[in-house]
């Protein structure tokens, strides 16, 4: 995927955050709280009334960055809901006419790099640019209710959840999906972590904390519409090397993709290839956390990196240069490479510095997106040379109970035009203390969700 740099910075869609009212003179509060975390059954961006081939918003002025029919947009912070804006009021902002707008400059002039960046910088600022300059740091406005990059033709939408663990406390697996599923099924690609064997063909490993379940499961993965999953975790191996072997060769047989684990590390580090409308991704999954062995040239284990805290006192440069490699040609075969490291502290916000040291590594061999996970809680977003790097999304289904952050998370949502990222919006969502099943929210409570999100964010997610 091409690299933006500080030429093409600009495109977080936080989903459906509720934002400016579509008509003027209906303002919504700053710190309101994401609208679309509950997809509404009328929404003109998904419903029957979806314009995604809608004229432009307005006809824009002469603007010597864009391509000559290329339209404008208007951009917000990462941060800020998603505005919703109406056609004569996205035309003003479009003209240049206006230079304040609801307590916010407008930039509409000189170089787009630059005005992409006073908006990164500066949560009261909005920016004009051309729909070709948006990627994943801002946030683009709807206009009467279509999305210019999401609504595009070209999009192709991804969707990245965190743990994934559907046994032990949880009374119901599907029932546990099933509040979000109509969601992740409208993604063309849906991808989680699956923390639980599907065999039991062993003895467990880590005492009550062991993780298995059957190939029964897969029904509910299926039906929830998850596409590919990660099995480089610390629950892999909860019954065993014969266990995890078999969870494997039945997440091989179905209609799922798995990667991330296997009977050596060459196995363990194949990529799943998945292509949808024309676009091909390649998910490569590591952990960094040990207790499921570790795949070697010979022997049976999930993709690994020693690293602070859980595997080591301090990173093995080995390991890292084999995900590093890894991650080298599955770009080459793909379009779009993302990367999965379980890795981290459990039970805080903030990253471990290493994750970022980490992170580095892994952009510049080529992830065009990095999604941790294992905290069990949300933690900040950073961008490294204009890739996002998502440290945690905390616990998709899980059960724990013991403290309201381990029920949270967000879910990330993710568009590409061919091999440009160019949106990333994350959607919160509370789970149920009894039945574990995950239900997007709205409201104070996705706010504290997404402020918890924000503080510990670098750059352009930073609050």
């Amino acid at each position: 995927m091409r690299r933006w740099g500080a030429l093409v910075l600009a495109g977080v869609l936080l989903a459906g955050c509720t934002g400016e009212a579509s008509e003027p003179g209906a303002p919504a509060s700053p710190g309101t709280s994401p609208e679309a975390a509950v997809e509404p059954t009328a929404d003109p961006s998904t419903g029957p009334s979806a314009q995604p081939t809608a004229e432009p918003t307005a006809e824009p002025t002469a603007e010597p960055d864009a391509e000559p029919d290329e339209e404008l947009v208007v951009v917000g912070h990462a941060t800020e809901p998603q505005l919703r804006l109406s056609r004569s009021t996205s035309a003003r902002l479009v003209s240049g006419e206006v230079t304040r707008w609801r307590g916010r400059r407008v930039v509409a002039t000189g170089p787009v790099a630059r005005r992409q960046r006073a908006v990164e910088r500066d949560p009261g600022t909005l920016a004009v640019v051309p729909v070709g300059a948006v990627g994943p740091t801002t946030t683009v406005a709807r206009v009467a209710g279509r999305d210019p990059v999401r609504d595009d033709p070209r999009a192709v939408d991804l969707t990245v959840v965190g743990d994934v663990m559907l046994v032990r406390g949880v009374p119901d697996a599907w029932g546990a999906l099933a509040p979000t599923a109509d969601r992740l099924r409208k993604a063309d690609l849906t991808v989680g972590n699956l923390e639980s064997t599907l065999s039991l063909d062993g003895s467990p490993t880590q005492g009550g904390d062991s993780f298995g379940a059957t190939p029964a499961l897969l029904g509910p993965l299926r039906r929830a519409g998850f596409d590919a999953l990660s099995l480089a975790n610390n629950h892999a191996g909860d019954f065993g090397e014969r266990s995890l072997l078999e969870t494997v060769a039945e997440l091989r047989a179905s209609p799922i993709e798995v990667f991330g684990a296997g009977p050596d590390r060459a196995a363990a580090g194949r990529p799943a290839y998945v292509e949808k409308g024309g676009v091909r991704f390649a998910f490569v999954g590591f952990n960094a956390i040990g207790e499921t062995p570790r795949a070697t040239p010979t022997t049976p284990g999930a993709l690994s990196v020693r690293m602070p805290p859980r595997t080591g006192p301090r990173l093995v440069e080995a390991d890292l240069r084999h995900v590093e490699r890894t991650i080298a040609r599955a770009g080459e075969q793909a379009d779009v490479v993302v990367v999965l490291p379980h890795w981290g502290t459990q039970y805080t916000h903030r990253p471990e510095p290493v994750q970022r040291t980490v992170a580095r590594r892994l952009v510049a061999a080529g992830a065009d997106l990095v999604v941790g996970g294992h905290p069990h809680w949300v933690q900040g977003v950073d961008v490294v040379d204009g890739v996002p790097v998502a440290h945690s999304l905390g616990n998709f289904v899980f059960d724990m109970d013991f403290m309201e952050q381990t029920l949270e998370g967000v879910v990330l949502e993710a568009t590409v035009w061919g091999a440009e990222l160019k949106a990333v919006r994350l959607v919160p969502y509370a789970m149920d203390p009894r039945t574990f099943a995950s239900r997007f929210v709205r409201g104070d409570r996705a706010d504290g969700i997404l402020a918890d999100v924000w503080s510990t964010s670098t750059g352009p997610y930073a609050r």
